[in-house]
């Protein structure tokens, strides 16, 4: 355990994670070390490696974050105290700020809308707080609702033989952090990237830090979409080899854009990267890193007085997974449907043993990433990615 503790604290992690004013927490550690063997899987399957730690902490170098405790280190997300427990709350958009007067029953937009959430909340237990806040679409969890899960596999097409990312078109329709990592170690390991996003809604880090969204997306052609005319986006999603996307099942349902609707080539894998799963009631529940951490029971601290763990933890997790359950996809010979929940992913790693004690072991900062190409700007590689389709048609196999 002390390795685990020397690496997280040298990793920037431990940086990271405990109360503001107090001590770094090393008790997640364990979190550090299972990453790297997944990563490991990763080198394996690809010959290329990844370094666990920069993807955990890199958009906090990036960013210049530290650890705030019960505000998440990007400040989006807060834990609040209700009866009985607690729970996460994110305002990362602007309509999430937007629906707080609704959230909290006022007649007016508050002041400060994280003191009125702060007030309402301790008033009501963490079930009836997430509840509410989930019918006005802002992203909120219980504390450790969610239980851990493997990827769902389920078999939609013909198989190939066995195969590496080298060569394979990716097409990443997907956005933040958790898919456009995944999209991002496919490229490393040979993949071409395809980054579809819509012109009249980007994905959201275009309008954050440069730096950030270069590291996720550079190297990857962007490709704009009309999402009123599928007919070119569907025929781009037939001649992919891999499909990412991060799309709620009914936005996919209502526009027949899922993976039983789009033709495939043979050994095509369908990546479906959600906050709480496909199906059931929390099919269509939205979430974000932190408060999908926060679901999975992902935090330090004390159940009393818990505290983030990290920066976001629960996507750059989620996009290792789901890199690595794509590869031992495409070995199997792809024609597969991968499912992974941040949520679930989030408390399988909770379920990791914790490190008690004290721990004097020098704490470094965040890792900065290596230098990424600029990404392209907005429907840049258009006609590039238009001659691809027309070329693959030609040779659907």
């Amino acid at each position: 355990m002390d390795a685990q503790a020397r690496d997280w604290g040298a990793s920037g992690l431990a940086y990271l994670t405990g109360p503001p004013d107090g001590p770094p927490d090393f008790s997640r550690a364990g979190v550090l070390a299972h990453a790297r063997s997944i990563a490991a899987q990763f080198s394996a399957g690809t010959g290329v490696e990844v370094d666990a730690a920069t993807l955990l902490a890199g958009r906090a170098a990036l960013l210049g974050l530290t650890r705030a405790g019960q505000v998440s280190a990007g400040g989006a997300t807060r834990l609040l105290r209700a009866g009985g427990g607690w729970c996460a709350i994110t305002l990362s958009r602007p309509d999430d700020v937007d629906a707080v007067p609704a959230v909290v029953e006022a007649d007016a937009a508050p002041d400060d809308p994280w003191r009125a959430l702060e007030s309402w909340a301790a008033d009501r237990s963490a079930v009836e707080v997430v509840e509410r806040a989930r019918l006005l679409d802002l992203p909120a969890a219980i504390l450790g609702e969610a239980i851990p899960a493997d990827p769902l596999v389920r078999r939609v097409g013909r198989l190939t033989a066995p195969r590496t990312p080298d060569g394979l078109l990716v097409v990443d329709m997907s956005s933040m952090w958790a898919g456009p990592s995944c999209a991002m170690l496919l490229g490393q390991a040979g993949a071409t990237v395809v980054k579809v996003e819509s012109r009249g809604r980007p994905d959201g880090t275009r309008s954050g830090s440069r730096a950030f969204f270069d590291w996720m997306n550079g190297g990857k052609l962007c490709y704009a979409a009309d999402f009123t005319d599928t007919t070119r986006l569907r025929e781009l999603l037939e001649v992919a080899d891999i499909v990412i996307e991060a799309s709620r099942p009914a936005g996919l349902a209502r526009r027949r854009m899922g993976p039983d609707d789009i033709a495939a080539r043979d050994g095509r894998v369908w990546l479906s990267i959600t906050g709480y799963g496909t199906d059931g009631a929390d099919a269509n529940r939205v979430a974000f890193g932190d408060d999908a951490a926060v679901a999975g029971g992902l935090v330090a601290g004390s159940a009393r007085d818990p505290v983030f763990c990290a920066d976001a933890v629960g996507d750059p997790l989620t996009g290792l997974d789901a890199a690595v359950a794509v590869v031992k996809s495409l070995r199997r010979g792809g024609g597969e449907v991968i499912q992974l929940a941040m949520a679930a992913v989030s408390a399988r790693y909770a379920a990791l043993p914790t490190l008690a004690g004290e721990w004097s072991v020098p704490v470094g900062l965040p890792a900065v990433p290596y230098p990424s190409p600029p990404a392209s700007h907005l429907g840049a590689d258009n006609s590039q990615v238009d001659r691809m389709i027309d070329e693959r048609r030609l040779t659907p196999c």
